[in-house]
């Protein structure tokens, strides 16, 4: 699917949080007010290339028709994280997590589970977490469930911090207690949520 310019896609992720709180579409008033735009005229052409591109559905002239394409609402599932040792988390978008209703923000995105190093803090293997970014590694409070990548791979653990090493905790007995110089761990998201399908293959 063709890319978006930095306007469009201000626009398009402003028009995903605004329908899936409101479950309507808004006014071109309300989306001039949101981009901070003085006239019709940009917001107009802005949702002709999210028409043309394939991000909406809109019958020009009527702003209160937009609609998001089904087929890429919800969280992108990026790839897969360990909660065991590590692996390579991050791949392209394979599917899409179907999470209306549900207060996400833009920018949040999914990783399905494999390992059973959290099934004490309730994360299985199969489950899909939900991953917030991480501007700040300052930030991030201890004991905090984070998405960390060392140098062998990205792991899902607890994030503790000692002096100028990071420790990341396993849930789950059977797993060593990870540390590392911080300068070596990139923290690359943090926990917002589990969602737990039924899918018989990762079923308890």
């Amino acid at each position: 699917m063709e890319t978006l310019t930095p306007a469009q896609q201000e626009l398009y992720d402003w028009l995903v949080d605004y329908i899936r709180t409101n479950q309507h579409s808004p006014s071109i008033r309300q989306m001039m007010k949101a981009m901070d735009l003085k006239s019709p005229a940009p917001i107009q052409s802005r949702l002709e290339h999210l028409k043309n591109k394939g991000y909406i559905e809109w019958t020009e002239g009527k702003a209160r028709t937009i609609r998001i394409r089904e087929d890429l609402r919800g969280l992108p599932i990026l790839g897969t994280i360990a909660a065991g040792f590590v692996n390579e988390a991050f791949t392209d978008d394979v599917e899409r997590l179907d999470l209306n209703g549900i207060p996400i923000q833009s920018g949040d995105y999914a990783l399905r589970v494999t390992g059973d190093s959290m099934v004490d803090a309730m994360i299985l293997e199969g489950d899909v977490v939900i991953m917030r970014p991480v501007k700040d590694p300052q930030s991030v409070r201890e004991g905090t469930i984070v998405a960390a990548r060392v140098e062998t791979g990205t792991t899902l653990k607890s994030f503790y911090r000692s002096g100028n090493q990071i420790k990341l905790k396993p849930a789950n007995p059977n797993y060593p207690v990870m540390e590392f110089p911080a300068d070596l761990v990139d923290i690359q998201g943090k926990l917002v949520a589990v969602w737990r399908g039924v899918d018989p293959e990762f079923s308890i």
